[in-house]
């Protein structure tokens, strides 16, 4: 049954044979991880295993930690169909999260979170102490090419981490199983937002999209370089559609901070764009569609592509460097320049690497979720949960862990700090001026972050 939606503290819907409603939260803290965890909700709740079906019908709660990266109305919308609508999602900061918990009696939970905050939020459940807490599922939003050890051990303690392919699977277990922590957690599955039709060359059609990135690369210089090199592309083949596909408008914020943003670069460009060379936004799929050659430097976007058996060519103009994060696809046959790309030269990926990847282009991915649905099906029907018992504690970790607590503003316990307790304003005037001033202080905030602090960044470089 496809899931419903809820953003209050209703009564739990009620099934013909009288039984109470799956209710599921997502949580995200930007665009991205909204999409992924929206998905994975719907992936883990839905399959074409009727063995694997939930007997009950399926509610899912949509929440925003609200943050830097919040994600805007646009962005939202551009994310695509998850299940979710976007008007029935609401911010929550950490503290109301865990309120909304101890109050909707939820039985699945799905953080889409960056490390940190999943580290937070798993401590601040166990603190709750519920009579019976949530299954706990976490994983990651993309290629995980930095931090894996303090990623992974940050989302240790929830009852499923998912991989999101059979090589991720390897090597979070290996983290986990180096420390002395419990493995048993790691789930292979793939990203949940692969589809699309294959591709299929169109009479007429000759487009090449650069999937950008908003911290990969970080320079000026390197920014600057790509997208000139872009340009030239298109200029070289003045019949070739190409498209820039950027993620997020100047002032938007998504999973990483984008200082420079690809649309003011192209505005101080010499020679202006050529005809043949737009910026585009919105859904990834809805531009694959019409997409020849995907081009990108490491952006999940090539997964997509190649699921879809879209040509896809990985830049090596940069280098292969693990702070760009393209070598990832080492082995992949994928690397390439411009150059290369200019003559006429397209990838063709190895179908070994490809298997392991989890990007399921032999047809496999409509299975890609069994195994994590008969993991979560199983937690979900135990009568008693174990407590949460994250890799890092007061003990193991003291000099680490109450930081990253009080970022939240949970105490080394996980209970909330004092002050961070707030009433709920719901209704009447002061919900309405409650709500305002945090919108105010949230637009605030992320002038602050966007706009000016790079500047000062950058003149500190100087």
């Amino acid at each position: 049954m496809p899931p419903r939606t809820s953003n209050t503290a209703e009564e739990a819907v009620t099934a013909s044979d009288g039984s109470t409603a799956l209710r599921v939260a997502v949580l995200a803290d930007s665009d991205t991880r909204w999409k992924w965890g929206a998905l994975t909700a719907r992936r883990l709740t839905t399959g074409t295993d009727a063995s694997l079906e939930h007997e009950r019908p399926v509610e899912v709660s949509g929440l925003l930690l609200r943050g830097r990266a919040t994600p805007t109305p646009r962005q939202l919308a551009e994310v695509g169909d998850v299940g979710i609508e976007a008007a029935r999602v609401r911010e929550v900061t950490a503290v109301e999260f865990l309120h909304t918990v101890r109050d909707e009696g939820y039985d699945l939970v799905i953080l889409a979170l960056v490390g940190g905050a999943v580290q937070a939020m798993l401590h601040g459940l166990a603190a709750l102490e519920l009579p019976r807490r949530p299954v706990i599922v976490t994983g990651y939003v993309g290629v995980v090419y930095e931090k894996l050890a303090d990623g992974l051990l940050l989302r240790h303690g929830a009852d499923v981490v998912l991989a999101n392919s059979r090589h991720d699977a390897e090597r979070f277990r290996a983290v986990y199983e180096g420390v002395g922590a419990d493995a048993s957690a790691v789930t292979e599955a793939a990203l949940p937002f692969l589809g699309g039709t294959p591709h299929r060359p169109e009479e007429g059609r000759d487009t090449v999209v650069f999937a950008a990135q908003p911290s990969v690369p970080a320079s000026r210089a390197d920014r600057t370089y790509l997208l000139r090199r872009l340009v030239e592309h298109a200029r070289l083949h003045p019949r070739r559609e190409v498209l820039l596909k950027l993620r997020s408008k100047p002032g938007e914020h998504t999973t990483h901070i984008e200082e420079l943003p690809y649309q003011r670069l192209a505005e101080k460009l010499p020679g202006g764009l050529p005809p043949n060379f737009r910026l585009v936004y919105g859904h990834m799929g809805e531009v694959l569609d019409r997409t020849d050659l995907l081009v990108t430097v490491s952006s999940t976007a090539a997964l997509e592509s190649l699921h879809r058996r879209i040509p896809t060519a990985v830049l090596s103009d940069l280098g292969v460097r693990e702070t760009l994060g393209n070598h990832h696809f080492i082995g992949s046959g994928l690397l390439t320049s411009w150059d290369r790309l200019d003559g006429g030269f397209r990838p063709r990926p190895d179908e070994e690497w490809l298997a392991g990847q989890g990007v399921a282009a032999d047809g496999t991915y409509a299975k890609a979720y069994d195994t994590a649905r008969s993991v979560v099906t199983g937690l979900l029907k135990r009568e008693q949960l174990p407590p949460l018992a994250p890799y890092y504690t007061p003990a193991t970790a003291p000099g680490y862990l109450p930081g990253i607590l009080a970022r939240h503003h949970l105490g080394p316990d996980g209970i909330p700090l004092p002050g961070a307790v707030t009433t709920r304003e719901t209704g009447g005037v002061r919900g309405a001026v409650r709500e305002t001033v945090r919108n105010a202080a949230r637009g605030a905030y992320r002038q602050g972050v966007q706009r000016v602090a790079p500047v000062i960044r950058r003149m500190g470089e100087l």
